[in-house]
């Protein structure tokens, strides 16, 4: 028997079809979970036929089809996982309703109740108008691009195959045993202040308990569940929540601050002295304190992130081995398990924690207290003496100009390939010789010197992400950006940036 018809394109709001038939932007689906904006681009039908395309899935793939469902807190979400969780259960499916969560509360729900396959209603660091499910079904991984590709197929052709078996149960004490696993028997020797910023979000429901059951002082920064979000949108790799953040520790003398996304896959982290550390720092502190105790340990780092992870003489001396792989948290996950590497670290704050430390997946919770941990290894050593510890370079923070879904790869292929002309020319930025042209994801142009620039699409929004790094000096990597921008410029459908240098 054949399920849901085959979805609308078009989303109009306020007609009998809008209540009547699934309705679904084909962009939504990405290359590794699925985003919309929420009526403007999906309906309640939608979401519950993407939910019986997925149990078709599980069941096409022979993989039992008992799913963990969550959601984050935001005012729409409880709708959208119910129309899901009628999809799933239409499909054959049994759900396992895990009740409000963070992303990884999810992951963990996987191990925890022993399911094969994992569904999160999120719209992760999306300002509140988004939606979106990330999903999964050979943990820790989550769907990569021929697994979101099929799935595309069977929900808008309409291939959803209706099936008896669906089945629902309520999980109970999903949240008190992730926070207990989180935590372990680990307990602060070091008295640390943390702020802890969740922007109102769903960390809201877990950081500051999380932090306080290992002995920090917390200094609580929007930790009040409020799906308006009222101060900004959580989001640790933008620059507002970051200033508020360094804002909070200066006032408050705390010895550093961790901010947390609206899904609660990502940390930020600003140190004591209020200076914001990206993630791909960041990363590089916690590899170098990692490695000593896992010598020769592998080290997975987007093309986004800082090129130290190759250069550092710290790690080199341990025997710490580098690799640049696309950016994405399923790109990601699934290239850490794959090496058997020991982290994966990704620029907009994903950090991939695999054993002994951590199961693989993102979890800004586990990497709290990896941070934590990290300051208890380092007795009499602020964050700052960690940060200026490292070998110097200046590196932009993420910049997104739009680019329409619709064009964005259309463009993304044009500019690598004048990029790569460009190297195969001899041809320079700010002045110094392209050396490479990395095109694993995007372009990565390296430059003669080690500084780079990377344009690529985004995965999530209708935005190319440009980042850009020197070792030598600021007004390097102004430069650089400035030459990498003037051949973005060369696409006319590239707009405003949502932040520059």
């Amino acid at each position: 028997m054949t399920g849901i018809p085959a979805p609308l394109p078009e989303v109009t709001q306020n007609c009998w079809d809008f209540l009547d038939r699934p309705m679904i932007r084909p962009t939504g689906f990405r290359e590794y979970d699925a985003r919309w904006k929420y009526p403007d681009e999906i309906n309640l039908m939608g979401i519950q036929a993407l939910g019986l395309g997925l149990a078709t899935q599980l069941h096409e793939m022979g993989i039992p089809p008992v799913v963990a469902v969550g959601n984050d807190y935001r005012e729409y979400s409880l709708a959208i996982k119910q129309a899901l969780m009628v999809g799933l259960m239409a499909g054959g499916a049994e759900v396992r309703d895990i009740g409000p969560a963070l992303s990884p509360m999810a992951y963990f729900a996987q191990f925890d109740l022993d399911c094969p396959a994992v569904a999160m209603v999120t719209a992760s660091h999306n300002p509140n108008g988004w939606t979106g499910v990330k999903m999964g079904c050979d943990r820790p991984l989550t769907h990569g691009p021929d697994e979101m590709g099929r799935l595309r197929d069977i929900v808008l052709k309409g291939e959803g195959v209706l099936r008896d078996g669906g089945r629902y149960v309520r999980a109970e004490g999903v949240r008190e045993r992730y926070i207990d696993d989180i935590v372990g028997d680990f307990r602060l020797a070091r008295p640390l202040k943390v702020v802890c910023a969740t922007g109102n979000g769903t960390a809201s429901h877990f950081a500051s308990e999380i932090l306080e059951r290992i002995g920090a002082e917390v200094v609580p920064l929007h930790t009040e569940l409020d799906y308006t979000f009222p101060a900004y949108n959580p989001n640790p790799e933008a620059m507002e929540m970051l200033h508020d953040m360094a804002a909070a520790v200066k006032a408050s003398g705390a010895d550093f601050a961790l901010g947390f996304d609206g899904d609660g896959d990502r940390c930020g982290v600003v140190d004591n002295e209020g200076e914001e550390i990206f993630a791909d720092k960041m990363g590089v502190m916690l590899a170098r304190d990692l490695v000593k105790l896992h010598p020769g340990a592998t080290f997975v780092a987007d093309v986004k992130s800082t090129g130290l992870f190759a250069s550092d003489p710290e790690l080199a001396a341990h025997g710490a081995k580098a690799d640049y792989w696309k950016t994405g948290h399923s790109h990601m996950k699934r290239r850490v398990k794959e090496l058997g590497a020991l982290a994966g670290f990704e620029k907009s704050g994903h950090y991939f924690l695999a054993e002994p430390i951590g199961r693989g997946y993102d979890c800004g919770m586990r990497v709290a207290v990896e941070v934590c941990k990290l300051m208890e290894r380092n007795p009499g050593r602020s964050m700052a003496d960690l940060r200026r510890a490292l070998p110097r370079t200046w590196s932009t923070p993420t910049m997104s100009p739009y680019c329409a879904d619709t064009e964005k790869y259309d463009v993304i292929g044009r500019l690598v390939e004048k990029l790569s002309a460009m190297g195969s020319e001899g041809a320079s930025l700010a002045g110094r010789k392209i050396e490479n042209v990395v095109t694993v994801n995007g372009a990565r142009v390296m430059l003669e010197g080690g500084g780079w620039g990377l344009v690529r699409a985004s995965s999530n929004t209708p935005n190319l992400v440009v980042v850009c790094e020197s070792p030598n000096s600021e007004e390097e990597m102004r430069a650089i950006f400035a030459d990498l921008d003037a051949v973005i410029r060369t696409e006319p459908s590239v707009g405003a940036y949502d932040q520059t240098i």
